[in-house]
Protein backbone atom coordinates (compact mmCIF):
# COMPACT_ATOMS: atom_id res chain seq x y z
CA UNK A 1 0.00 0.00 0.00
CA UNK A 2 2.68 2.22 0.98
CA UNK A 3 4.67 1.66 -2.25
CA UNK A 4 1.60 2.64 -4.33
CA UNK A 5 1.61 6.16 -2.98
CA UNK A 6 2.28 8.59 -6.18
CA UNK A 7 4.95 11.81 -5.48
CA UNK A 8 1.67 14.08 -5.37
CA UNK A 9 0.12 11.53 -2.68
CA UNK A 10 3.71 11.50 -1.12
CA UNK A 11 3.43 15.37 -0.67
CA UNK A 12 -0.15 15.30 0.31
CA UNK A 13 1.05 12.75 3.38
CA UNK A 14 3.51 14.87 4.32
CA UNK A 15 1.93 18.13 4.33
CA UNK A 16 -1.25 16.56 6.78
CA UNK A 17 1.78 15.28 8.77
CA UNK A 18 2.93 18.89 9.57
CA UNK A 19 -0.61 19.73 11.39
CA UNK A 20 -0.60 16.28 13.10
CA UNK A 21 2.51 16.03 15.10
CA UNK A 22 2.64 18.90 17.39
CA UNK A 23 0.08 19.48 19.95
CA UNK A 24 -3.06 21.37 19.58
CA UNK A 25 -2.07 23.92 22.39
CA UNK A 26 1.50 25.14 20.24
CA UNK A 27 1.45 28.77 18.98
CA UNK A 28 0.24 28.23 15.45
CA UNK A 29 1.26 29.78 12.43
CA UNK A 30 0.20 29.35 9.02
CA UNK A 31 2.64 29.51 5.86
CA UNK A 32 0.30 29.92 2.26
CA UNK A 33 2.26 28.12 -0.84
CA UNK A 34 1.15 27.10 -4.60
CA UNK A 35 4.07 24.53 -4.43
CA UNK A 36 3.58 20.47 -5.78
CA UNK A 37 5.12 17.87 -6.43
CA UNK A 38 9.50 18.05 -5.66
CA UNK A 39 9.08 21.61 -4.68
CA UNK A 40 6.10 20.57 -1.99
CA UNK A 41 7.82 17.39 -0.69
CA UNK A 42 10.69 19.75 0.24
CA UNK A 43 9.13 22.59 1.84
CA UNK A 44 6.84 19.84 3.89
CA UNK A 45 9.83 17.85 5.05
CA UNK A 46 11.18 21.02 6.22
CA UNK A 47 8.47 21.94 7.93
CA UNK A 48 8.05 18.59 9.84
CA UNK A 49 12.03 19.07 11.00
CA UNK A 50 11.08 22.60 12.48
CA UNK A 51 7.43 21.42 14.11
CA UNK A 52 9.38 18.58 15.63
CA UNK A 53 12.42 20.76 16.95
CA UNK A 54 10.06 22.99 18.43
CA UNK A 55 9.15 20.04 21.35
CA UNK A 56 5.35 20.88 21.14
CA UNK A 57 5.35 24.71 21.76
CA UNK A 58 5.36 26.32 18.29
CA UNK A 59 4.39 25.03 14.65
CA UNK A 60 4.34 25.82 10.88
CA UNK A 61 1.15 24.87 9.07
CA UNK A 62 1.46 24.28 5.24
CA UNK A 63 -1.66 25.75 3.81
CA UNK A 64 -2.16 25.53 -0.11
CA UNK A 65 -3.71 27.81 -2.44
CA UNK A 66 -5.68 25.62 -4.22
CA UNK A 67 -7.45 24.35 -1.03
CA UNK A 68 -8.06 27.84 0.52
CA UNK A 69 -11.72 28.54 0.59
CA UNK A 70 -11.58 32.68 2.02
CA UNK A 71 -8.39 33.82 0.61
CA UNK A 72 -8.79 37.21 2.17
CA UNK A 73 -8.63 35.20 5.63
CA UNK A 74 -4.45 36.24 5.96
CA UNK A 75 -1.88 33.83 6.73
CA UNK A 76 0.85 35.20 8.46
CA UNK A 77 3.40 34.25 5.58
CA UNK A 78 3.55 33.41 2.09
CA UNK A 79 5.89 31.91 -0.54
CA UNK A 80 4.48 33.96 -3.38
CA UNK A 81 5.75 36.21 -6.26
CA UNK A 82 4.61 39.76 -5.10
CA UNK A 83 3.20 39.69 -8.87
CA UNK A 84 0.23 36.48 -7.41
CA UNK A 85 -1.14 38.90 -4.35
CA UNK A 86 -4.31 39.25 -6.17
CA UNK A 87 -4.22 35.19 -7.04
CA UNK A 88 -3.07 34.42 -3.35
CA UNK A 89 -5.65 37.00 -1.06
CA UNK A 90 -8.05 38.54 -3.40
CA UNK A 91 -6.42 41.59 -2.51
CA UNK A 92 -3.54 43.60 -1.95
CA UNK A 93 -2.59 43.26 1.08
CA UNK A 94 0.41 44.97 3.73
CA UNK A 95 3.50 42.77 4.25
CA UNK A 96 5.68 43.66 6.91
CA UNK A 97 9.50 43.69 6.43
CA UNK A 98 11.72 40.53 7.71
CA UNK A 99 14.56 42.64 9.04
CA UNK A 100 12.53 44.58 11.44
CA UNK A 101 10.71 40.93 12.22
CA UNK A 102 13.93 39.31 12.77
CA UNK A 103 15.40 42.12 15.05
CA UNK A 104 12.16 42.29 17.39
CA UNK A 105 12.10 38.55 17.25
CA UNK A 106 16.28 38.71 18.38
CA UNK A 107 17.08 36.33 15.49
CA UNK A 108 20.17 36.94 13.37
CA UNK A 109 19.22 38.22 9.84
CA UNK A 110 22.85 39.64 8.28
CA UNK A 111 22.19 40.48 4.29
CA UNK A 112 26.37 40.20 3.71
CA UNK A 113 25.82 36.38 4.30
CA UNK A 114 23.42 36.25 1.05
CA UNK A 115 24.86 36.56 -2.61
CA UNK A 116 24.60 40.10 -4.04
CA UNK A 117 22.44 39.99 -6.55
CA UNK A 118 19.67 37.28 -4.00
CA UNK A 119 19.59 40.38 -1.75
CA UNK A 120 19.09 42.91 -4.23
CA UNK A 121 16.02 41.55 -5.60
CA UNK A 122 14.32 41.45 -2.44
CA UNK A 123 15.80 44.55 0.21
CA UNK A 124 15.22 48.37 0.50
CA UNK A 125 17.40 51.10 -0.47
CA UNK A 126 19.21 50.93 2.65
CA UNK A 127 20.00 47.09 1.97
CA UNK A 128 17.56 45.55 4.64
CA UNK A 129 15.72 42.75 3.26
CA UNK A 130 11.90 43.00 3.07
CA UNK A 131 11.86 39.23 2.41
CA UNK A 132 13.55 35.93 2.26
CA UNK A 133 14.83 35.05 -1.37
CA UNK A 134 13.51 31.34 -1.24
CA UNK A 135 12.01 30.40 -4.62
CA UNK A 136 14.38 32.75 -7.26
CA UNK A 137 15.00 32.06 -11.03
CA UNK A 138 16.88 33.98 -13.22
CA UNK A 139 15.77 34.19 -16.87
CA UNK A 140 16.57 31.46 -19.29
CA UNK A 141 15.99 30.60 -22.65
CA UNK A 142 14.48 26.42 -23.03
CA UNK A 143 14.55 25.10 -26.49
CA UNK A 144 12.67 21.65 -26.98
CA UNK A 145 15.67 19.19 -28.84
CA UNK A 146 13.10 16.71 -30.83
CA UNK A 147 11.55 20.50 -32.71
CA UNK A 148 15.39 21.13 -33.36
CA UNK A 149 15.93 17.97 -34.74
CA UNK A 150 13.02 17.95 -36.93
CA UNK A 151 13.46 21.42 -38.14
CA UNK A 152 17.02 20.37 -39.29
CA UNK A 153 18.32 22.61 -36.46
CA UNK A 154 21.59 21.60 -34.13
CA UNK A 155 19.79 20.17 -31.08
CA UNK A 156 22.70 20.92 -29.14
CA UNK A 157 23.35 24.76 -30.38
CA UNK A 158 20.78 27.20 -28.75
CA UNK A 159 20.39 30.66 -30.37
CA UNK A 160 22.33 33.37 -28.71
CA UNK A 161 20.87 36.42 -29.81
CA UNK A 162 17.41 37.33 -30.85
CA UNK A 163 18.60 37.04 -34.48
CA UNK A 164 19.23 33.64 -33.72
CA UNK A 165 16.38 32.84 -32.43
CA UNK A 166 14.64 34.56 -35.35
CA UNK A 167 16.08 32.33 -37.69
CA UNK A 168 15.19 29.26 -35.66
CA UNK A 169 11.56 30.05 -35.21
CA UNK A 170 11.30 30.35 -38.85
CA UNK A 171 12.92 26.90 -39.65
CA UNK A 172 10.46 25.89 -36.98
CA UNK A 173 7.76 27.40 -38.38
CA UNK A 174 8.59 26.11 -42.08
CA UNK A 175 7.98 22.61 -40.54
CA UNK A 176 4.79 23.05 -39.45
CA UNK A 177 5.64 24.16 -35.59
CA UNK A 178 1.92 26.09 -34.33
CA UNK A 179 4.59 27.80 -31.83
CA UNK A 180 7.98 28.53 -32.60
CA UNK A 181 8.63 30.56 -29.56
CA UNK A 182 6.67 31.52 -26.70
CA UNK A 183 7.33 33.58 -23.32
CA UNK A 184 6.11 33.46 -19.94
CA UNK A 185 6.62 36.74 -17.17
CA UNK A 186 6.60 38.72 -20.46
CA UNK A 187 7.50 41.98 -18.39
CA UNK A 188 10.51 40.92 -16.08
CA UNK A 189 11.75 38.73 -19.34
CA UNK A 190 11.26 41.70 -22.57
CA UNK A 191 10.99 44.46 -20.16
CA UNK A 192 13.20 44.49 -17.11
CA UNK A 193 15.96 42.06 -17.94
CA UNK A 194 16.54 43.18 -21.89
CA UNK A 195 17.10 46.55 -20.12
CA UNK A 196 19.48 45.54 -17.21
CA UNK A 197 21.47 43.35 -20.19
CA UNK A 198 21.91 45.92 -22.39
CA UNK A 199 22.83 48.57 -20.03
CA UNK A 200 19.86 51.07 -20.01
CA UNK A 201 19.03 52.27 -17.22
CA UNK A 202 15.46 51.88 -15.60
CA UNK A 203 15.13 55.35 -14.66
CA UNK A 204 14.94 57.84 -16.67
CA UNK A 205 15.11 60.45 -13.53
CA UNK A 206 14.35 60.10 -9.87
CA UNK A 207 11.00 58.62 -9.67
CA UNK A 208 10.45 58.27 -13.29
CA UNK A 209 10.34 54.89 -15.08
CA UNK A 210 11.96 54.33 -18.21
CA UNK A 211 11.18 51.49 -20.40
CA UNK A 212 10.45 53.04 -23.67
CA UNK A 213 14.37 53.66 -24.35
CA UNK A 214 15.31 52.81 -27.90
CA UNK A 215 16.27 48.82 -27.24
CA UNK A 216 12.91 48.37 -25.65
CA UNK A 217 11.24 49.52 -28.80
CA UNK A 218 13.24 48.03 -31.25
CA UNK A 219 12.76 44.27 -29.06
CA UNK A 220 9.24 45.41 -28.93
CA UNK A 221 8.29 46.11 -32.46
CA UNK A 222 10.73 42.67 -33.64
CA UNK A 223 8.11 40.33 -31.14
CA UNK A 224 5.16 42.58 -32.58
CA UNK A 225 7.05 40.89 -36.06
CA UNK A 226 7.00 37.63 -35.23
CA UNK A 227 3.84 37.45 -34.02
CA UNK A 228 2.09 38.57 -37.20
CA UNK A 229 4.16 36.37 -39.01
CA UNK A 230 3.38 33.09 -36.29
CA UNK A 231 6.84 32.61 -35.33
CA UNK A 232 5.66 34.20 -31.71
CA UNK A 233 2.77 33.02 -29.59
CA UNK A 234 1.87 35.09 -26.40
CA UNK A 235 -0.29 33.17 -24.32
CA UNK A 236 -0.56 35.82 -21.35
CA UNK A 237 1.41 37.93 -19.27
CA UNK A 238 2.51 35.95 -16.10
CA UNK A 239 3.27 32.33 -16.71
CA UNK A 240 0.83 30.84 -19.25
CA UNK A 241 3.51 30.17 -21.91
CA UNK A 242 5.23 27.48 -19.07
CA UNK A 243 2.58 24.72 -19.92
CA UNK A 244 2.33 25.35 -23.51
CA UNK A 245 5.72 24.27 -23.62
CA UNK A 246 5.79 21.58 -21.41
CA UNK A 247 3.03 20.13 -23.70
CA UNK A 248 5.19 20.14 -26.39
CA UNK A 249 3.18 22.49 -28.09
CA UNK A 250 5.90 25.44 -28.17
CA UNK A 251 9.73 24.69 -29.67
CA UNK A 252 11.30 27.90 -27.56
CA UNK A 253 10.32 29.53 -24.14
CA UNK A 254 11.89 32.00 -22.32
CA UNK A 255 10.83 32.06 -18.37
CA UNK A 256 12.30 30.87 -15.05
CA UNK A 257 15.26 28.52 -14.63
CA UNK A 258 13.61 26.88 -11.86
CA UNK A 259 10.97 25.22 -14.51
CA UNK A 260 13.25 23.15 -15.71
CA UNK A 261 12.43 20.82 -12.96
CA UNK A 262 8.89 20.69 -14.55
CA UNK A 263 11.05 19.82 -17.62
CA UNK A 264 12.47 17.32 -16.44
CA UNK A 265 9.86 15.65 -14.52
CA UNK A 266 7.44 15.73 -17.41
CA UNK A 267 10.57 13.83 -20.30
CA UNK A 268 11.62 16.08 -22.35
CA UNK A 269 14.69 16.43 -23.62
CA UNK A 270 14.77 20.04 -23.58
CA UNK A 271 17.97 22.50 -22.99
CA UNK A 272 18.60 25.40 -21.57
CA UNK A 273 20.56 28.68 -22.38
CA UNK A 274 21.60 32.17 -20.95
CA UNK A 275 18.66 34.54 -22.05
CA UNK A 276 19.18 35.79 -26.05
CA UNK A 277 20.82 39.83 -26.91
CA UNK A 278 21.16 42.17 -29.05
CA UNK A 279 24.78 41.29 -30.41
CA UNK A 280 24.80 44.63 -32.06
CA UNK A 281 24.12 46.84 -28.94
CA UNK A 282 26.53 48.80 -27.54
CA UNK A 283 27.86 48.13 -24.06
CA UNK A 284 25.29 44.62 -24.18
CA UNK A 285 26.47 42.60 -20.94
CA UNK A 286 24.44 39.25 -21.64
CA UNK A 287 24.82 38.32 -18.01
CA UNK A 288 23.48 40.77 -16.50
CA UNK A 289 20.46 39.49 -15.89
CA UNK A 290 18.15 40.14 -12.94
CA UNK A 291 17.10 37.18 -10.13
CA UNK A 292 13.00 37.51 -9.67
CA UNK A 293 10.69 35.02 -8.06
CA UNK A 294 8.40 33.90 -5.00
CA UNK A 295 9.86 35.20 -1.62
CA UNK A 296 8.89 34.30 1.46
CA UNK A 297 6.65 37.74 2.55
CA UNK A 298 5.33 38.54 6.63
CA UNK A 299 1.86 40.06 6.79
CA UNK A 300 0.93 42.82 8.54
CA UNK A 301 -1.67 42.33 11.34
CA UNK A 302 -0.64 39.65 13.53
CA UNK A 303 0.77 39.26 17.35
CA UNK A 304 4.70 39.08 18.20
CA UNK A 305 4.34 35.28 19.55
CA UNK A 306 3.11 34.65 15.92
CA UNK A 307 6.18 36.68 14.43
CA UNK A 308 8.73 34.79 16.38
CA UNK A 309 7.67 31.55 15.71
CA UNK A 310 7.86 32.28 11.89
CA UNK A 311 11.34 34.34 12.56
CA UNK A 312 12.70 31.00 14.24
CA UNK A 313 11.57 28.81 11.04
CA UNK A 314 13.40 31.92 8.48
CA UNK A 315 16.15 30.93 10.38
CA UNK A 316 15.73 27.26 10.26
CA UNK A 317 15.37 28.11 6.33
CA UNK A 318 18.82 29.58 6.15
CA UNK A 319 21.00 26.89 7.77
CA UNK A 320 23.02 25.74 5.36
CA UNK A 321 22.04 22.04 5.38
CA UNK A 322 18.48 23.08 4.79
CA UNK A 323 19.62 25.54 2.16
CA UNK A 324 21.36 22.56 0.33
CA UNK A 325 18.35 20.48 0.85
CA UNK A 326 16.19 22.87 -0.60
CA UNK A 327 18.04 23.86 -3.54
CA UNK A 328 18.87 20.62 -4.33
CA UNK A 329 15.05 19.38 -4.61
CA UNK A 330 14.14 22.33 -6.50
CA UNK A 331 16.62 24.09 -8.30
CA UNK A 332 15.76 27.56 -7.14
CA UNK A 333 18.90 29.99 -6.87
CA UNK A 334 21.01 29.25 -3.71
CA UNK A 335 20.52 32.17 -1.24
CA UNK A 336 24.08 31.87 0.43
CA UNK A 337 27.30 30.55 -1.33
CA UNK A 338 26.93 27.55 1.19
CA UNK A 339 24.14 26.00 -1.48
CA UNK A 340 25.75 26.41 -4.71
CA UNK A 341 26.74 22.92 -5.25
CA UNK A 342 23.59 21.80 -4.70
CA UNK A 343 22.27 23.61 -7.70
CA UNK A 344 24.49 21.76 -9.69
CA UNK A 345 23.11 18.35 -7.88
CA UNK A 346 19.71 19.04 -8.84
CA UNK A 347 20.19 18.80 -11.97
CA UNK A 348 19.83 21.88 -13.45
CA UNK A 349 21.77 22.60 -17.04
CA UNK A 350 25.91 23.39 -16.67
CA UNK A 351 24.64 26.71 -18.78
CA UNK A 352 22.17 27.47 -15.87
CA UNK A 353 24.51 26.36 -13.13
CA UNK A 354 27.58 28.82 -14.37
CA UNK A 355 25.47 31.45 -15.11
CA UNK A 356 24.14 31.24 -11.20
CA UNK A 357 27.66 31.02 -9.95
CA UNK A 358 29.07 34.47 -11.93
CA UNK A 359 25.90 36.00 -11.60
CA UNK A 360 24.76 35.74 -8.16
CA UNK A 361 28.22 37.32 -6.15
CA UNK A 362 27.92 40.07 -8.71
CA UNK A 363 27.73 43.54 -6.85
CA UNK A 364 24.64 44.66 -6.37
CA UNK A 365 23.34 46.86 -9.66
CA UNK A 366 21.32 50.23 -9.92
CA UNK A 367 17.71 48.26 -9.21
CA UNK A 368 14.04 50.16 -8.91
CA UNK A 369 12.76 50.43 -5.90
CA UNK A 370 8.94 50.45 -6.22
CA UNK A 371 7.42 47.96 -3.32
CA UNK A 372 4.19 47.23 -4.78
CA UNK A 373 4.41 49.26 -7.57
CA UNK A 374 6.09 46.87 -9.26
CA UNK A 375 3.28 44.30 -9.42
CA UNK A 376 1.09 47.38 -10.76
CA UNK A 377 3.87 48.40 -13.61
CA UNK A 378 3.85 44.70 -15.16
CA UNK A 379 0.23 44.90 -15.26
CA UNK A 380 0.09 47.53 -17.38
CA UNK A 381 2.56 46.68 -19.37
CA UNK A 382 0.76 43.79 -19.76
CA UNK A 383 -2.36 45.54 -20.79
CA UNK A 384 -0.46 47.55 -22.86
CA UNK A 385 1.01 44.66 -24.56
CA UNK A 386 -2.50 43.27 -25.94
CA UNK A 387 -2.50 46.62 -28.00
CA UNK A 388 0.17 45.53 -29.74
CA UNK A 389 -0.77 42.03 -30.06
CA UNK A 390 -4.06 43.20 -31.34
CA UNK A 391 -1.96 45.24 -34.47
CA UNK A 392 -3.91 48.78 -32.46
CA UNK A 393 -0.60 50.65 -31.41
CA UNK A 394 2.60 50.41 -32.71
CA UNK A 395 5.51 49.44 -30.50
CA UNK A 396 6.30 52.71 -29.23
CA UNK A 397 3.21 54.02 -28.25
CA UNK A 398 2.35 51.26 -26.48
CA UNK A 399 5.66 51.70 -24.56
CA UNK A 400 5.16 55.41 -24.06
CA UNK A 401 1.57 55.06 -23.01
CA UNK A 402 3.12 52.25 -20.58
CA UNK A 403 5.37 54.86 -19.27
CA UNK A 404 2.86 57.81 -18.75
CA UNK A 405 0.32 55.44 -16.94
CA UNK A 406 2.86 54.40 -14.68
CA UNK A 407 4.60 57.63 -13.86
CA UNK A 408 4.59 57.75 -10.55
CA UNK A 409 4.29 54.57 -9.07
CA UNK A 410 8.28 54.32 -8.18
CA UNK A 411 7.21 56.86 -5.14
CA UNK A 412 5.30 54.73 -3.64
CA UNK A 413 8.39 53.72 -1.63
CA UNK A 414 11.51 56.21 -0.82
CA UNK A 415 13.98 55.36 -3.47
CA UNK A 416 17.66 56.20 -3.22
CA UNK A 417 20.09 55.60 -6.31
CA UNK A 418 22.47 53.20 -5.55
CA UNK A 419 25.50 52.48 -8.37
CA UNK A 420 27.57 49.88 -9.32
Amino acid sequence: MVHMLSNRGWAALAAALVMLVTPVHAQEVVLRHALEGKALDALATLTLRFNDAQKGKARVVLQGLAGVEDKRHLPQMALLDPDDSLTFFDTRPRFRPLHEIMKESREKLDPRRFYPQMADAVDDAAGRLQALPLGLSVPVLFWNKAAFTKAGLDPESPPRTWWEVQKAAGALFDVGSACPFTTSSFAWVHMENLSSQHNEPMLARPNRIAFNSLINVKHLALLSSWYKSRYFRYYGPRREGDAHFLSGECAMLTSQSSLYADIAREGIQAGAAMLPHYDDQYGVMPRNVLPDGAGLWMLAGFKKPEYQVAARFVSFLMRPDNQRAWVRATGYLPMMPEALKALREAGVPAAVADLAERRLSAPKTLRVRMGGGLERLREILGEEMEFVWRNEKPAKEALDTAMRRADGLVAMEAWTPRRR
